[in-house]
């Protein structure tokens, strides 16, 4: 009698559209409020240092005498510090992740 009831499970779950998205070949939609990647302008930025003081990973590094601001993609954990601190808005969140990084390229803006 179970073998009937597995059966019928089974059988059930197999005609069933799939709970989760097919990742790589269905692109994912991103959710509102989603924070997503961090974005950085840098024709208002004044180079000021406060957003890297702010980081609590140490993930953005600026340097006024040089006009660089440097970001480590693997070091940032998008937890929005940087972007309510900072003071001409150069900083923000996309709701979109991007792609997955491999390396321990940082990008350098400047």
């Amino acid at each position: 009698m179970a073998y009937f009831t597995m059966t019928k499970m089974a059988l059930k779950w197999a005609l069933k559209k799939p709970v989760t998205k097919q990742y790589p070949f269905v692109p994912r939609v991103p959710m509102p409020g989603a924070r997503g990647q961090l974005e950085f302008t840098k024709d208002n930025c004044t180079y000021c240092t406060v957003c890297g003081k702010k980081c609590p990973t140490k993930a953005i590094v600026v340097n006024r005498q040089a006009k660089k601001w440097t970001l480590d993609r693997l070091l940032c954990i998008s937890c929005n510090a940087c972007v309510e601190i900072c003071p001409k808005d150069c900083l923000q969140l996309n709701g979109h992740h991007g792609t997955v990084v491999v390396t321990k390229d940082k990008e350098i803006h400047g």
